[in-house]
């Protein structure tokens, strides 16, 4: 019972954590301001980790792996420790697990992405509706942007309503079935 409270709290903090890191991640590879509560939350949260990795992990191709890569390390840490308290990895025998655990971590992280996105969608949805000039709109709508742009060329708006949001939220969904 304790294993499993410990495991839950992990699960909670690296969780926290793979969210904030993969929300820098994205906003500045859609270069989303960081001038709003959401960027200031994110930098805040994740700057003691990020900061120090810049100077050892340099970025590739624009994009900023010290945000990146403790995400997946975090996913990693995560998958070793609930296989490791189900009785199935030994720091020992860890090296037939290794790809697996690895393999694992990746879609971990894709997933993270995924859930990211699809809270992104259902944020700018209920802040269309209810604040549309919320300080929180714009960057909202920069991260989920470069998604809705292709479906809002084939979907058009059927009676001033948007359904790329709703469409882009079912094929995330579709997505997640096959990760």
């Amino acid at each position: 019972m304790a294993a499993q409270a410990g495991l839950f709290l992990l699960q909670v903090v690296t969780g926290l954590f793979t969210f904030a890191l993969l929300l820098r991640f994205y906003m500045q590879v859609f270069r989303v301001s960081f001038n709003n509560q959401v960027g200031a939350f994110v930098v805040d949260l994740t700057n003691w980790l990020v900061k120090p990795l810049r100077q050892a992990l340099p970025g590739l191709w624009g994009l900023d792996l010290a945000s990146l890569l403790p995400a997946y390390l975090l996913q990693l840490v995560l998958a070793f420790a609930a296989a490791s308290l189900q009785g199935g990895v030994e720091i020992w025998s860890l090296g037939p697990f290794l790809p697996l655990l690895l393999w694992h971590a990746v879609l971990a992280t894709l997933r993270f992405s995924i859930y990211l996105l699809i809270g992104a969608l259902l944020v700018q949805a209920v802040l269309s509706w209810v604040s549309p000039y919320s300080p929180l709109s714009q960057p909202v709508s920069q991260l989920t942007r470069p998604f809705l742009r292709p479906i809002q060329r084939v979907v058009p708006t059927i009676g001033s309503v948007d359904l790329s949001p709703l469409i882009a939220i079912v094929l995330a969904q579709l997505v997640l079935m096959f990760l």
